[in-house]
């Protein structure tokens, strides 16, 4: 009995001891190191990495740049799913410890001190906060010691909704997506609020290990991940058991997503990127800007349309180039075969690469990596007269092993004709380049800007930096600097052959019509709508160059790059499509001269 007393007191005299001196040590501890722990109420005004977003004026993303994806949302736009698979995979006594889980942390001391393992578990979603917003990754005791501390800190500063808030914005979640919000668009192409339970499962268990647990790389360990997150909110009581069966039973449904571009405008948004960077250097990646341009995304999708098959019709009356390449095509060949042949040949504009895989006498059989096998019909293939020069074509097809054979890398397009059935057509990415761009007259603000056929096959935005000549599109400027110069639209001038002898031009110039006609006596105004070559260089020489200069200057072309001789009449200059319309936009408002822009605010994350 004595010995059972005396065992007694010492066990007491010993824990009263080490309570002691733990009290001792942790105040020492924390008189240490709380000089150098960062302010934690800094986190309520916390600059998340966002970035840069590009709209059009009614709000539809035209593109996204920056390292980190992100997609900052509020507790109160996150559904209680999405929080409880993370409580339940990371921290289940969130709501109920004080920022340190004291029961976790004995066990994973006492684990370390059984075995020498270091195990996971100790740390909490608030002691996760601490360490990714102030400390390194870097695994030393102090830096444990400092996340503790914080993690009080941060417990005493904010409430439990804004730590929850923080993290699941903050937390990496593998493919560049920061927060859940992105993750849920990164592999599922949709919202937080549109994920089923087994999707939302498998995002909350990626931050234990975001690569070995990718349900892209590593499918079988995220299916097994995923099923251990259901389980845990299971026993959490989150779910019954009805809803873990079924979430359990759905396959692994992540694909990476890139943006949800909403409107093709890639030479606008590189133009507003470039923009951006010019004005906020790297900062504009991060920062969370928002540009509204002003193009209106009904008008961009016509636009594209309208100038692809413009391009489009031109190539094909100069006839067909033939395969791009011809490819070794195995026998039997398998569709995921054929599919990795095909994996380096990136989609042009809306051209898709296909192999030819069977030639029948007038169809043919190709395979597309989005479609399968698809059966091109004889009116899709007759087009196809072989290419000879710009002026020549050959003779039409008469069988469709006339035009590709099998093993022929070529392009085909969708036709939704304007009666008849929708059919695949054999295409090929023109040769010939252009541009659009259109803008309100009023205050200049573009609408829609297409600076070439494709954009990934070519950056070249040739709306803003190719210089051609416009042609006799010029000639209104020139008219317009003859009716200031006192010239009517009943002015009489002579559609006759003439012979100049300009010390400017090389020899003498005998220009003609296009038609090769010649018409006499015209009034200006008939002169114009006609496009009288003959007429136009008459005026010219008649009001003077200099005059002629001087007055198109005013429509914002710098003379210094216009030729300072008669052919100006004809439209020799060297300008670019934006200066032509903004010329044309002088025209249209009745005088006014207007600076063509593609931004119309930019918004910061506040």
């Amino acid at each position: 009995m004595k010995l059972l007393r005396g065992l007694s007191k010492f066990l007491f005299w010993s824990l009263l001891l080490g309570v002691i001196v733990g009290g001792i040590g942790a105040a020492v501890i924390y008189y240490y190191l709380e000089p150098e722990l960062p302010a934690t109420d800094s986190l309520r005004d916390v600059e998340l990495q966002v970035p840069l977003r590009v709209y059009s004026r009614d709000r539809r993303l035209i593109a996204e740049y920056g390292e980190k994806r992100r997609i900052p949302l509020t507790y109160d736009e996150l559904p209680k799913p999405m929080v409880q698979a993370f409580l339940a995979a990371e921290d289940n006594r969130f709501f109920e410890h004080p920022g340190v889980d004291y029961q976790g942390l004995i066990r994973a001391a006492l684990q370390l001190l059984m075995t020498g393992e270091k195990r996971q578990g100790g740390s909490t979603i608030t002691m996760q906060v601490a360490r990714n917003f102030f400390l390194s990754r870097k695994k030393t005791y102090t830096r444990k010691l400092q996340e503790i501390l914080l993690a009080l800190k941060i417990e005493h500063d904010l409430s439990k909704q804004e730590i929850l808030e923080l993290y699941l914005n903050k937390i990496y979640l593998g493919h560049r997506a920061y927060g859940v919000g992105a993750a849920a668009q990164v592999y599922y192409g949709s919202g937080v609020n549109d994920l089923t339970l087994a999707q939302t499962a498998m995002i909350a268990g990626l931050p234990k290990a975001p690569s070995r647990y990718n349900p892209i790389t590593n499918p079988a360990r995220a299916l097994e991940r995923r099923n251990y997150v259901l389980d845990r909110m299971r026993q959490q009581g989150y779910i019954d058991e009805q809803a873990y069966r079924q979430a359990k039973a759905m396959p692994v449904t992540a694909r990476l997503h890139a943006a949800n571009i909403e409107v093709e405008a890639p030479h606008v948004a590189e133009m507003v990127r470039s923009e951006m960077v010019a004005r906020y250097g790297d900062q504009a990646y991060t920062n969370g800007f928002s540009v509204i341009t002003t193009i209106d995304s009904r008008l961009q999708a016509a636009a594209n349309q309208a100038l692809r098959q413009a391009l489009q019709a031109y190539d094909m009356r100069h006839g067909y180039r033939g395969p791009e390449q011809r490819l070794e095509i195995p026998d039997p060949a398998d569709d995921d075969t054929l599919r990795k042949l095909l994996a380096k040949h990136p989609r042009v504009g809306d051209l898709e690469p296909v192999l030819v895989t069977r030639v029948e006498q007038r169809a043919i059989e190709v395979f597309a990596p989005s479609q399968g096998r698809i059966l091109i019909p004889w009116k899709g293939l007759e087009w196809a007269r072989p290419y000879i020069d710009e002026n020549h074509r050959g003779k039409k097809p008469k069988q469709a092993g006339d035009i590709v054979q099998a093993g022929d890398l070529v392009r085909i397009l969708r036709v939704t004709p304007d009666k008849g059935e929708p059919y695949w057509r054999l295409a090929q990415v023109p040769a010939v380049a252009g541009a659009l761009v259109s803008l309100n007259p009023n205050d200049g603000a573009i609408v829609a800007l297409v600076g070439g056929y494709d954009f990934y096959s070519s950056k070249f935005n040739r709306v803003t930096q190719a210089r051609r000549q416009p042609g006799s599109g010029f000639k209104a400027f020139i008219y317009s600097a003859a009716l200031e110069a006192g010239f009517t639209p009943a002015t009489l001038i002579n559609d006759a052959p003439v012979v100049f002898d300009d010390p400017s031009l090389e020899g003498a110039w005998r220009p003609e019509n296009y038609s090769g006609k010649f018409f006499g006596p015209t009034r200006l105004r008939y002169a114009l709508t006609k496009s009288r070559n003959l007429v136009s260089i008459r005026l010219l020489r008649a009001m003077g160059i200099e005059h002629a200069l001087k007055h198109v200057a005013r429509f914002g072309f710098d003379p210094g790059q216009l030729p300072h001789n008669l052919s100006l009449a004809l439209g020799s200059a060297s300008v670019t499509p934006l200066q032509m319309a903004a010329g044309y936009a002088i025209l249209a408002n009745g005088g006014y001269r207007v600076t063509p822009y593609f931004i119309q605010r930019i918004e910061d994350s506040h």
